[in-house]
């Protein structure tokens, strides 16, 4: 043991660390927010974040593989809350649990491609997310803007 110990590299030094070429540019931090409840009612399977993960996981590899770019980040998990009026005056609220992917186009990986690529891999991203978690509505950030995107009414 001791001589694989004495093989491994040592760790990097305060020193040691430099800017590295072409990673500066402008920030393109992104979210997308998904439901972990399927449904509306409180009574909805709820997903374990792992399964966001899984998809997502999923998604980037097939993107990969097919020589596209992909979005890389980081899964947590939280609670919405919200409260709305009730038609008999009274106040309603609620929570719920849901993943959220953050994370940002870094520039050395994607600094080339415009915004709307980035928004149109979201919104693929935020697709798969919803349909494997059984979601009708996503929330969706980049940069300075914010969307829904809604599986609305169906028969």
């Amino acid at each position: 043991m001791s001589e694989e110990i004495a093989r491994r590299p040592a760790s990097p030094r305060r020193e040691d660390y430099s800017i590295v070429e072409g990673s500066r540019g402008p920030r393109r931090d992104f979210r997308i927010t998904v439901g972990l409840r399927e449904g509306w009612d409180a009574e909805g399977r709820v997903y374990d974040v792992s399964e966001a993960v899984r998809t997502a996981k999923a998604w980037m590899t097939r993107r990969v593989a097919a020589r596209l770019p992909a979005l890389s980040g980081m899964f947590t998990r939280a609670e919405v809350t919200y409260a709305w009026p009730r038609p008999d005056g009274s106040v309603g609220s609620e929570r719920e649990p849901v993943a959220v992917f953050t994370g940002e186009a870094v520039h050395a990986y994607l600094g080339s491609l415009p915004d709307k690529d980035i928004e149109a891999m979201l919104n693929e991203l935020a697709v798969e997310l919803g349909a494997a978690l059984g979601q009708e509505r996503l929330y969706v950030a980049f940069c300075d803007r914010t969307w829904i995107l809604d599986a609305g009414e169906r028969e």
